[in-house]
């Protein structure tokens, strides 16, 4: 067993070697969108390895792909879904924001402010920062986020695990 650090939390998560850094993160019931399945090709199971990304497995090409689409990304970005813990001792921190499936999820959100940032679901750019008032205009204004999602959920069921 391999022992995973999901910053906030103060217990590890015990993890076979080479489950995926997000069956860590999922344990501690932490969200992540993960609009493609889990397949590398949205970024929205992105995190940040805080220490031991040597303990990790390689990046997948799929992630090397899909990582430059990220807004926030660092030196230290890694995909949930694609990298496998191999060592003892990682440590993982999530980005700051709440990613959205589509524009539809802010609808009950209209007239209140964003407690914290409202994220893209696939690039991670910031779509409405944190304490601005959501109001129905610019939810129209963010449309494009459905047909971003529909693009990427297309993709993502023509290409098959093996």
């Amino acid at each position: 067993m391999k022992s995973v650090r999901v910053e906030d939390h103060a217990d590890p998560v015990l993890v076979t070697t080479n489950s995926r850094v997000l069956d860590a993160v999922l344990a501690k019931q932490e969200k992540l969108l993960m609009a493609c399945g889990g397949k590398g090709l949205c970024a929205t199971c992105h995190v940040y390895i805080m220490k031991g990304e040597e303990l990790l497995s390689p990046m997948t090409p799929r992630e090397r792909m899909a990582l430059p689409m990220l807004a926030d990304r660092r030196p230290n970005s890694r995909l949930a879904c694609q990298a496998k813990v191999q060592g003892n001792g990682v440590q993982v921190a999530l980005p700051r924001g709440q990613f959205i499936d589509g524009s539809q999820d802010l609808e009950q959100l209209i007239g209140r402010r964003a407690e914290q940032p409202i994220l893209h679901p696939v690039t991670g750019s910031v779509l409405i920062e944190a304490g601005k008032l959501i109001t129905r205009s610019r939810i129209l204004a963010l449309a494009f986020v459905d047909v971003d999602v529909a693009e990427m959920r297309t993709r993502s069921l023509s290409i098959h695990e093996h």
